[in-house]
Order: structure tokens, then C-alpha cells, then sequence
């Protein structure tokens, strides 16, 4: 955390809404991104998005400033958004990567782009079979980079329930991977057993 994090949050625990308000601008495109991944849409995803902070605010007396603040916030995020997919009995989840996530190429080679699309569209599909927490799990760590620690800690599980968590879903990942990837005359294609996530 940078040094005016710091003296936000502090600012922030003490009743100070710019404060808070810096903390909103700073970390709303990874909250929102979140969002949009585990619910799949954008209003769904700005509504999330805003709930979140919302209670981050309620509850920033009581954050820890010892705790990663992206982790704290996020795991709000995530519990937020596990709870609307149980109410909805839908479950849903979005790959598709956000235009500020990916520099675009200057020279794109259309079969790649095709290739990359059904790819895309399959683990959309394998993922969508995965529980809201399972999709969490992965999303925290395969798109935000979270240790097997900050998974635990976001979601309320031991890191041994995490690792057992990941394994099992990243098993479940690769055999239905196999069994729906399309067959190609591409040798490359062939030699890819599983996506890049």
C-alpha cells in the first residue's frame, strides 16, 4: 500500500468521505471488473460495484490497516456477488476481458481471433458449471493473482480448503476442457490441452 493509501484509510476510519472517496477512484476498475466477471453484466456489475463500496464505508471503522485493503474490498466484492448468484439460482460468469485489460494487436491474425473467441466462448461455458465460490476462487486467482492466503482470507476458507478448492476446480477445468475442446486440422490447436487462464 502507498503511502497515501495509507493516510486515506486512516483519513477514512475517522469520518473523512474525501478520503474515502480517493479510495473509491482508486479501486473502482478492479471492484467493478470483479463484478462484471462473476455476474456477467455491466448494469448487474456497476450495481455490485456500488453495493461494495457502500459497505466498505459502513465497515471501514473496523477495517485492519495491517490487512491488503484490495483484498479486504474485494472479498466484500466477492461475497456480494456470491450472495445475488444464490438469490438467482443463475449462475453466470463472463471471460470476456475489458477493454482497458488488453493492448490491442496492431496486426491481429484472423484465425487466431477465431480460434481465440471459441476458446473463450468453451471456458465461458465449463465455468458457468462451477459454484459461485469455486468461481471466485478462481477469478481471485487466475485474474487478480491472489495467493492461496489471500483467497482464504476473501472467502472465509482455510488455505488448505482453498488449495482443495483450486485443485479439484482446475481438475474439473481440464477434463471438460478435453472433452468439448472442437477438433482441429491446426497442429498448434491440437497441441493446446487446456486454455491459458
Amino acid at each position: 500500500m502507498s503511502n497515501p493509501e495509507v493516510e486515506w484509510l486512516q483519513r477514512a476510519q475517522h469520518g473523512d468521505e474525501e478520503a474515502f472517496t480517493n479510495l473509491v477512484e482508486t479501486y473502482q476498475t478492479p471492484v467493478y471488473n470483479l463484478c462484471y466477471r462473476m455476474l456477467g453484466g455491466p448494469q448487474e456489475a456497476e450495481d455490485a460495484a456500488q453495493e461494495t463500496f457502500w459497505r466498505a464505508y459502513q465497515a471501514i471503522r473496523r477495517y485492519d490497516l495491517q490487512r491488503s485493503f484490495i483484498t479486504w474490498l474485494l472479498s466484500i466484492a466477492a461475497h456480494y456477488c456470491i450472495d445475488q448468484q444464490r438469490r438467482r439460482r443463475l449462475p453466470t460468469f463472463t471471460i470476456d476481458l475489458l477493454p482497458e485489460e488488453s493492448a490491442p494487436d496492431p496486426a491481429p491474425d484472423p484465425e487466431f481471433v477465431v480460434s481465440r473467441s471459441e476458446e473463450e466462448k468453451i471456458l465461458h461455458q465449463i465455468l458457468n458449471t462451477m459454484s459461485p465460490q469455486d468461481r471466485a476462487a478462481m477469478i481471485m486467482r487466475y485474474w487478480y493473482n491472489f495467493s492461496d492466503e489471500e483467497i482464504g482470507k476473501a472467502l472465509n476458507l482455510s488455505i488448505s480448503a482453498v488449495k482443495s478448492r483450486m485443485h479439484r476446480a482446475r481438475h474439473v477445468l481440464a477434463e471438460r476442457w478435453k472433452s468439448v475442446q472442437p477438433q482441429s486440422s491446426n497442429p498448434e490447436r491440437r497441441n493446446h490441452e487446456s486454455p491459458a487462464v
